[in-house]
């Protein structure tokens, strides 16, 4: 029997102001921060965060693609600065540097999310592409983030768009958790599931159908609401903790195969997911009703549910199925056999519906 295995960041943190929070948690584990920033980051808050933050802390915005040569980079500004903490604040991809340079350098790690877009700031995974912006490769930390620490004030000052890819995100961890389950596989800890991820992936999906059409109107107004913050944890704590204690299947699979496609370079890998997930239900045997409803859902959410709706084209499903089935770790991790022919009757599938 395997043994079951469930990880977890030390310390999660959410709310209206949770950043002025930062310096007191940096006291705790280190001398010198090392933050790694998106650019919009640094120009509307780099001078709030010296004023928090002091003298003693290095701020340094990354390149806005996060590759091997990107983080090779920060990690010598890292290194010029004796840092032994690195903070990543930003969207995912500044977040997926900073634990690659956490990954090189050893040391604490906190993360600060700006946006709901992912569900990165858990997990130990980075996620490395090339410099045309397709997929290359994942790395792992040794363990998941000492802090994540997630402001809801900057969250609702995001664009909307990025809070709806973090939902579309989300909503697949269910349905892949399930197939983790039911084919037996592993999860990013090598282990068996949890009965405590399954309970987190169900009511992280719960959550989403209760609260994400009204909690989105409400960031679409930059107003923060129960709905707002429900719908955070789900996106941010919840996801996360699913996907890494559960494992991933055929939806985030497909992203290897998206990542090619020139249409689809243009929408954020958690949009690409939603419609991978939708996909997904269209593998899966007598799911005919629950796709539909995920359509709906999507729909309501603004979503894209078809690989038109990106600027795919027939040919693209071919290529897209290739590419993941010939790159995707995850693409066994399903119920039945998954062949290229498979995939691309799923995709072309939906432009009918």
């Amino acid at each position: 029997m395997t043994t079951r295995i469930f990880g977890a960041p030390h310390l999660y943190i959410q709310g209206p102001d949770a950043l002025e929070r930062l310096p007191d948690l940096l006291s705790g584990l280190g001398a010198r921060a090392f933050l790694v920033v998106d650019p919009f980051v640094a120009q509307r808050y780099g001078p709030r965060l010296t004023e928090l933050l002091g003298p003693s802390a290095a701020i340094a915005a990354f390149g806005g693609e996060c590759t091997s040569a990107e983080i090779d980079r920060m990690s010598e500004i890292a290194e010029s600065h004796n840092a032994d903490v690195i903070v990543g604040m930003g969207g995912g991809k500044a977040i997926d540097t900073a634990k690659g340079v956490r990954i090189k350098r050893g040391g604490r790690i906190v993360i600060v999310p700006t946006i709901a877009s992912n569900d990165s700031p858990t997990s130990r995974l980075s996620v490395i592409y090339k410099e045309d912006h397709a997929l290359s490769e994942v790395r792992l930390m040794s363990t998941n983030p000492d802090v994540v620490l997630v402001d809801s004030k900057l969250i609702v000052e995001a664009p909307v768009r990025f809070f709806l890819a973090g939902i579309g995100d989300a909503l697949s961890k269910k349905y892949e958790a399930t197939e983790c389950v039911n084919a037996d596989a592993r999860n990013f800890y090598g282990g068996a599931q949890t009965e405590c991820l399954r309970a987190i992936a169900s009511h992280c999906d719960k959550i989403l159908r209760r609260d994400a059409v009204a909690a989105a109107n409400d960031v679409r107004t930059h107003r923060i609401s129960p709905e707002v913050e429900s719908v955070i944890e789900a996106a941010v704590l919840l996801s996360g903790l699913a996907f890494e204690n559960g494992g991933l299947s055929i939806a985030h699979s497909l992203t290897r195969g998206f990542s090619v496609i020139p249409a689809m370079q243009s929408y954020l890998h958690r949009e690409q997911v939603a419609f991978g997930t939708l996909v997904q239900l269209a593998m899966t045997p007598d799911a005919e009703a629950e796709r539909d409803d995920f359509a709906r859902l999507l729909a309501n959410l603004s979503l894209p549910r078809r690989l038109s709706d990106f600027g795919g084209t027939d040919q693209d499903a071919q290529t897209i199925a290739e590419v993941t089935f010939d790159t995707s770790p995850y693409i066994r991790n399903f119920q039945r056999p998954v062949t290229v022919a498979f995939i691309v009757r799923a995709i072309r599938s939906l432009e009918t519906d």
